[in-house]
C-alpha cells in the first residue's frame, strides 16, 4: 500500500500540482475509493489509518522532492503532530508554530464544538511546502460500533468555528451539540460575553433563566433559529457488510473501465508503456488505478467499485491478487518515472484510458456483477491471491453465477451453488476479533 500510494500521489502531483491532491484528500468520497483500489476493506474504518499510515511511510523518502509532509497519525502518534510541524517548519521556513496551534484547534473543534458522541483517536496533518495543508483526523463510537472521519481544507477556510469542515456528516445520530453550525453564532458570541463576564452575575442569570432558556417555546430560543435551514448536503454511509453486493457497485462504471481496458490496453500498453507481456487483468486494474488520478469527483459515489482492482485484504470482493498489484505498482512506477525525465507518453496512455472509459459510459455492457466477481475468486490463486488469513485457495470455476437470485433461493440458499469460488475461511478466534471491530464509516 504504501508503493502504490506513493506512485499514485506522484503521478497525481505532476499531472495536476500539490493544491488539487490536497483537494482530493479531503474530498470523503475519493478518499475511501483511493483506499479501496489500494486493497483495503473497502467498507471499513481502518480504511483511513491504513491509507494515513502508507502515505506517510511511502512519501517519507521523497517529502522534500515532492514538497509534501505527513505529519501524525493514530494514537500516540497524534499527539506527536504539533512537534512535527515546528520541525517542518524550521526546514520550510514556515510558522511552525502556527500551524501547531491549528492543527491543536481542528482536534478541539471536531472534539468539543461537535459533540457527537464520536471520540477522536486518529489525527493526521498533510502540509505542503507551501503552507496549504488538509487534515484528516476520525472518531470512535465505542457503544455504536462505527467511526466518523472529519476533513478539513485549508483552501478558502475563513473561520475555524463557523462550519470549517470540508466533508462531515452520517446517519442521523439523535440531538447532538454543533457550535460550528452557521446557525449558532449567536451561541458562540453568547458564551465568549458569559467566559469574559462577571462570575456572580453569570451564576445569578443561570438561577434565574437557565430552566426558561431550554424551554422549547422560550423567545429565547425562537430568536435564536434562522429564517432559513441550511441546504442538504450528500453523504456517503458505509453499509456493515464485508461482502461487495450488486447495489454497492455502479455496474455501468464497472462495464466501462472493463471495456476501455479491452480497448485500449492493446494499443498503449505495448506500444507506448513498453512492458512486454502485461496481462489484461493488469490492464483493468490500471483502468481503475486512472480514475483515481484523473477522475472527476462524481465518479466516486461508489467506492466499492475501486476494491475490484485488487480486492481487499480480507477476502472481499477477493484476495489481493499480489502478482496483479506488482505488475501495477510497476507500470505505474516506469510511467511516473519517464515523466519526470519529459516522457510523457506513458501517463499520456494511462490518462487516455481513464478517458475511454468516460467516452463508453452508457453504452458499455458485460457479464452480471456475479458472473465476474466469480471469474476473479476462481483465478485468485493463479494471480498469487491472498488475505490476512493466508493464501487463496485453488478453486474451479463455478458454472451458474449467472443464475437469477430467485433460482437459487428455491434451492435454499441465497449464495451460489457449493462449487462457487469462496473466500478463505475466517477462523472462529478472528470473527469474535472482527466482531468487537467498528464495521460502519459515516462520511460526507
Amino acid at each position: 500500500m504504501a508503493a502504490l500510494g506513493r506512485i499514485v500521489v506522484e503521478a497525481i502531483v505532476h499531472e495536476y500540482g500539490r493544491d488539487e491532491l490536497l483537494r482530493r484528500l479531503a474530498h470523503p468520497f475519493w478518499f475511501q475509493s483511493f483506499g479501496a483500489v489500494m486493497g483495503m476493506d473497502w467498507h471499513s474504518s481502518g480504511i483511513t489509518t491504513s491509507v494515513v499510515g502508507a502515505l506517510k511511510r511511502g512519501l517519507a523518502p521523497i517529502e522534500t522532492e515532492i514538497g509534501l509532509t505527513i505529519c501524525g497519525g493514530r494514537g500516540r502518534h497524534s499527539r506527536r503532530t504539533p512537534s512535527e510541524l515546528v520541525a517542518v517548519g524550521e526546514r520550510t521556513g514556515l510558522d511552525g508554530d502556527a500551524l501547531a496551534t491549528a492543527s491543536r484547534l481542528v482536534a478541539k473543534v471536531d472534539s468539543a464544538a461537535v459533540q457527537d458522541r464520536f471520540e477522536l483517536y486518529l489525527h493526521s496533518f498533510i502540509i505542503a511546502d507551501d503552507g496549504h495543508w488538509v487534515v484528516v483526523q476520525q472518531g470512535m463510537n465505542a457503544d455504536r460500533r462505527q467511526a466518523r472521519r472529519y476533513h478539513w481544507l485549508s483552501e478558502q477556510l475563513e473561520s475555524f468555528v463557523d462550519e470549517p469542515h470540508a466533508g462531515i456528516d452520517g446517519p442521523h445520530q439523535g440531538e447532538i451539540v454543533n457550535l460550528t453550525d452557521r446557525r449558532a453564532a449567536r451561541a458562540r458570541a453568547a458564551e465568549v460575553e458569559l467566559a469574559c463576564g462577571d462570575p456572580e452575575r453569570v451564576l445569578g442569570w443561570l438561577r434565574r433563566d437557565l430552566p426558561l432558556a431550554f424551554a422549547p417555546t422560550h423567545p429565547s430560543v425562537l430568536s435564536a433559529l434562522p429564517d432559513r435551514a441550511p441546504a442538504p448536503t450528500p453523504h456517503l454511509q458505509m453499509p456493515a457488510h464485508h461482502d461487495v453486493r450488486r447495489h454497492d457497485v455502479v455496474l455501468r462504471r464497472m462495464h466501462t473501465a472493463l471495456a476501455a481496458a479491452a480497448d485500449r490496453g492493446p494499443r498503449d500498453f505495448a506500444e507506448l508503456l513498453l512492458v512486454p507481456g502485461i496481462g489484461a487483468r493488469t490492464v483493468e486494474a490500471l483502468a481503475l488505478v486512472a480514475e483515481v488520478v484523473h477522475g472527476a469527483p462524481c465518479r466516486f459515489s461508489d467506492p466499492a467499485r475501486f476494491s475490484l482492482a485488487h480486492g481487499g485484504k480480507d477476502g472481499h470482493p477477493f484476495p489481493v491478487p499480489l502478482a496483479v498489484y506488482d505488475e501495477t505498482i510497476r507500470v505505474l512506477r516506469g510511467a511516473v518515472t519517464r515523466a519526470k525525465l519529459g516522457r510523457e507518453e506513458s501517463l499520456g496512455a494511462i490518462r487516455r484510458l481513464d478517458r475511454q472509459a468516460r467516452l463508453l459510459e452508457g453504452v458499455a455492457d458485460g457479464a452480471p456483477f456475479e458472473t465476474l466477481l466469480a471469474r476473479e475468486r476462481s483465478r485468485s490463486a493463479d494471480y498469487g491471491g491472498r488475505t490476512v488469513f493466508g493464501p487463496a485457495r485453488p478453486t474451479t470455476r463455478p458454472r451458474d453465477m449467472a443464475a437469477p437470485a430467485a433460482t437459487r433461493q428455491q434451492r435454499g440458499r441465497d449464495t451460489p451453488p457449493t462449487d462457487k469460488a469462496r473466500p478463505t475461511p475466517t477462523p472462529a478466534a478472528s470473527r469474535s476479533r472482527r466482531a468487537r471491530r467498528p464495521t460502519q464509516l459515516e462520511l460526507f
